[in-house]
């Protein structure tokens, strides 16, 4: 057996490491995933009020900043049993759902299209073929025109000529992994530069209700404080305008180059490539009068027709292979590398990574946008149902088929457009509300009357899958906080039972062309939109000193 190691795997959020074993034709056999970035988080929040709990734990992570924001708020909230009003929750979905919509579209394009983009080929392309290779996907292409291209083609051009990249530097470019047309090439790429702008517009949604972006300010125990912004019709029709211009790109962009990558990865698909152990977990969540944007549900071994019910106490969290101590689960335990500074990974009681081991009925699960899409679409979500049927028909592919590298990407996106579409109800929602005068926001609570010592705990579908924070108050201090993040279930080591999470399945049975440019592996990887920051934590059950820093 061969190891290729890639440390770091660039084009995502904090440090990761991936090993694969390959066999004498470059099969991938074997392959262990290492968070290399340890974080403390949970450690600052120990002995704070739990009204700032928000405000520290939305620091977890610089890309999902609103979601810990929001999850440790409402921890603290079901600590404490209080309900907020309608509108404080309309206001903080609309926060969410505009943050969904900028975290998928900058995935895509900033973070990953160029698994899939050779930048350099897009120099070849024909721009008048390029129009009209665009029609193919979509019929109103985004900024489809002859000239337009020529510009794009011209900007990329001047990166070339100066021999300076930038972000394009140090690709494969040229990889036989590479599958499209120049044209193909050039119709993403132009996305990828109007994403840029898209990536402004849609963060400006976010902080009109936040006040800021990233790390908002305006949730706060008992409801949300940006009550003149929602009074404020300006405001209002402010993020409305920047929703309604985000679902054109979405419409006319991003859904027909999804179609575009299903067309050109046809047979990577149905081969299966990417496709994890086919354990899907979701907690659903966002209602809106009768219906809600997803359902919860567990699905095994990709069985879609027997969609289990979600049961937060069949979840556990191990450190088998983890960096940490097994006898004091909360303590680090660092066991540095081989010789040759490749992970020890030789027994089953090696450990290599610091991110920790989330199980769910003691099995590995996938969550994310694939898995919500296929729990939401298996039970029937009438609201979502009509966006898979369409791609699916278009692309003439099967639900099985969004379990692979491509298919991710392709739910990702679909789960995209169907937000975009809910958005306006909820806007509608709220102005009906205001409309009426129920102008409520913040739910009155006395802080020194409420309970010394309680538990709370919150479950929230984010961007990248299920976020769960856990708390446990006593003398109305924090004395223990937890949280077991998306990438957390997705990037998960192996325990002593050897089972690997979704990472390390989805990459075994790739075949690599250059063990020296692992672009198969990348391509895998980034198709889950990994995010380290968040998947790493530790919290200290038993009250013991782990480490102490003097900030100057």
């Amino acid at each position: 057996m061969k190891k290729v190691v890639i440390d770091p795997v660039t084009r995502i959020e904090g440090h990761l490491r991936v090993e694969v074993e390959v066999d004498d034709e470059n099969i991938i056999q074997e392959a262990y995933v290492s968070g290399q970035l340890f974080r403390g988080i949970e450690i600052i929040l120990k002995n704070r009020d739990p009204r700032d709990a928000g405000l520290l734990a939305g620091r977890i992570c610089g890309v999902c900043t609103n979601s810990h924001f929001r999850a440790a708020v409402s921890c603290v909230e079901d600590a404490y049993h209080l309900q907020i009003p309608k509108n404080a929750q309309i206001i903080r979905d609309l926060m969410t759902m505009a943050l969904f919509i900028q975290d998928h579209v900058v995935h895509f394009y900033h973070l990953h299209s160029l698994d899939f983009v050779d930048v350099t080929k897009a120099l070849q392309a024909d721009t008048a073929l390029t129009s009209k290779t665009a029609y193919t996907y979509s019929d109103n292409p985004f900024r489809n025109s002859k000239s337009h291209y020529e510009n794009v083609k011209q900007k990329l051009k001047t990166f070339v000529d100066s021999g300076k990249l930038g972000p394009f530097s140090n690709g494969y470019w040229g990889h036989k992994e590479y599958k499209l047309t120049p044209e193909q090439n050039l119709i993403i790429f132009s996305h990828y530069l109007d994403a840029l702008k898209f990536q402004t517009n849609i963060s400006k949604a976010i902080a009109i209700f936040g006040g800021k972006t990233p790390h908002p300010q305006s949730i706060v125990v008992g409801g949300i404080s940006s009550v003149a912004d929602m009074l404020n019709p300006a405001r209002l029709n402010e993020y409305i305008f920047i929703i309604k211009e985000s679902k054109e790109f979405i419409d006319r962009a991003y859904i027909p180059d999804m179609k575009l990558l299903a067309t050109a990865y046809r047979h990577e698909i149905k081969a299966g490539s990417g496709r994890a152990n086919g354990n899907f977990i979701s907690v659903g969540g966002y209602e809106f009068d009768d219906s809600k944007l997803f359902e919860s549900g567990v699905i095994y071994n990709h069985d879609f027709t027997n969609i289990d019910a979600f049961h937060h106490d069949k979840i556990s969290e191990k450190v088998d292979r983890a960096w940490y101590r097994d006898d004091n689960q909360e303590e680090p335990f660092y066991t540095d590398l081989n010789k040759d500074a490749t992970l020890k990974t030789e027994k089953n009681s090696d450990k290599y990574s610091w991110i920790k081991a989330p199980r769910y009925d003691d099995k590995p699960m996938e969550c994310g946008p694939l898995a919500r899409v296929l729990v939401s679409y298996s039970k029937q979500n009438r609201t979502l149902k009509p966006f898979v049927d369409t791609f699916l028909k278009e692309v003439d592919l099967e639900l099985i088929d969004l379990s692979t590298t491509v298919g991710r990407n392709a739910a990702r996106a679909i789960e995209t457009q169907y937000i975009a579409e809910f958005i306006f109800k909820l806007t509608s929602n709220l102005l009906q509300n205001i409309k009426y005068y129920d102008t409520r926001t913040w739910t009155k609570y006395d802080f020194d009357t409420l309970a010394k010592e309680s538990k709370g705990r919150s479950f929230f579908e984010v961007p990248r899958g299920i976020l769960t924070h856990f708390i446990n108050i006593k003398d109305k201090k924090i004395v223990n906080y937890s949280v077991i993040a998306p990438t957390t279930w997705n990037a998960t080591p192996k325990n002593s039972d050897n089972q690997k999470g979704p990472y390390e399945e989805a990459l075994v049975g790739i075949k690599i062309e250059d063990t020296k440019k692992p672009l198969e592996v990348l391509k895998v990887i980034h198709s889950f939109d990994p995010c380290l920051a968040c998947a790493v934590h530790i919290i200290d059950t038993k009250e013991k000193e782990l480490s102490s820093y003097k900030i100057k």
